[in-house]
C-alpha cells in the first residue's frame, strides 16, 4: 500500500481507502454486523487506513460499525464523515449553525470518539457554498476540539471552487474513468491550498470493475435499481451519472486498452 499526506491535516493515507455505504443504505440487502467487521478488518489488514462514512448511511449503521471496529486503532486510522443528507426534505434553509452542531454531535456519539477526524458537508444544495453560516459553524466546531477538520462532498466543480474560499482541509469529488474534468484544473487549485482530495464513486457503482453487462440485475432495493436516473437522489451518485447501457459498452472498450 502507498501512502500520501491527506492535505494540511497531515496524516498520511493510503492511496487506496474504504467507503462504508455498502454497510447500509442502498446496496440491496444489508449487511450482517459480523460481514461489516471482516469488511473492516480485512481493508485494514491490507493496508488501509482511510475509511469514508456518512450519518445517513442507514441511519447511522455504517458509523457504529466503524465505532466497534476502532477500538484500539484510534491513531492508526483516519474517519471521514459526511452530515447534511439526513433532512427531509434535503433543502438550503437546512445547513443552518443548529443543525450542524447536531449533526457533529451525533456522529461523534454513534463513532464514540472526542473529536472527527474529518467531517463533510455531504453534497448540500449548490447555493449553501455561497453562505459561509455552515462554514463558520464548523469553524466553530473545530475550535471547540469537536472536529480536527472539515470539508465538503460536491456534485459540481464549481461547488468544490467555491468551498476553496473556506478553511477546508479537504474536497470530496466523483472522479473516475468517465468523469475525469477534475484534472484539468480543480486539482491544481487544490494543491495550490493544500486541501487533500478524495475520489467519489471511484469504479461508477461497479460498472468500471468490468463484471456486469447488460443482462446484470440487482436486487430490489439496491439503489443501482431504483436510482439510475435520479428517481431518490442525485443522479451523479448512481453509475456516477453514466447511462447504464452507455456505461457496460465504455467499459468493455476500456477493458480492450
Amino acid at each position: 500500500m502507498k501512502y500520501r499526506r491527506f492535505g494540511k491535516t497531515n496524516f498520511d493515507v493510503s492511496e487506496v481507502s474504504l467507503g462504508t455505504w455498502q454497510l447500509g443504505s442502498k446496496w440491496g440487502d444489508p449487511f450482517s454486523e459480523k460481514d461489516a467487521q471482516a469488511t473492516l478488518e480485512e481493508a485494514f489488514d491490507q493496508g488501509v487506513n482511510f475509511f469514508d462514512t456518512a450519518d445517513v448511511y442507514q441511519d447511522g449503521e455504517s458509523q457504529r460499525a466503524i465505532a466497534k471496529f476502532l477500538k484500539g486503532k484510534e491513531d492508526k486510522v483516519f474517519i471521514s464523515t459526511k452530515i447534511g443528507r439526513r433532512m427531509d426534505p434535503h433543502v438550503v434553509s437546512g445547513y443552518t449553525e443548529a443543525n450542524i452542531i447536531k449533526y457533529v454531535d451525533d456522529c461523534l456519539k454513534n463513532l464514540d470518539v472526542d473529536a472527527l477526524d474529518n467531517v463533510l458537508l455531504h453534497c448540500p444544495p449548490t447555493p449553501v457554498f455561497y453562505n459561509p453560516e455552515p462554514f463558520f459553524a464548523l469553524d466553530k466546531l473545530k475550535k471547540e476540539g469537536k472536529t480536527k477538520n472539515y470539508g465538503v462532498s460536491v456534485e459540481k466543480i464549481e461547488e468544490g471552487m467555491k468551498a476553496l474560499d473556506y478553511d477546508i482541509s479537504s474536497v470530496e469529488i466523483i472522479y473516475n474513468m468517465f468523469r475525469l474534468r477534475p484534472a484539468e484544473n480543480f486539482f491544481k487549485m487544490a494543491k495550490e491550498h493544500d486541501v487533500g482530495i478524495i475520489a467519489r464513486v471511484p469504479l461508477a457503482s461497479g460498472l468500471l470493475t468490468g463484471k456486469y453487462n447488460l443482462n446484470t440485475t440487482f436486487g430490489q432495493n439496491d439503489h443501482r435499481t431504483t436510482n439510475r436516473h435520479g428517481e431518490e437522489f442525485d443522479a451523479g451518485e448512481t453509475f456516477s451519472g453514466v447511462d447504464y447501457a452507455t456505461g457496460v459498452k465504455a467499459a468493455d472498450e476500456l477493458k480492450q486498452r
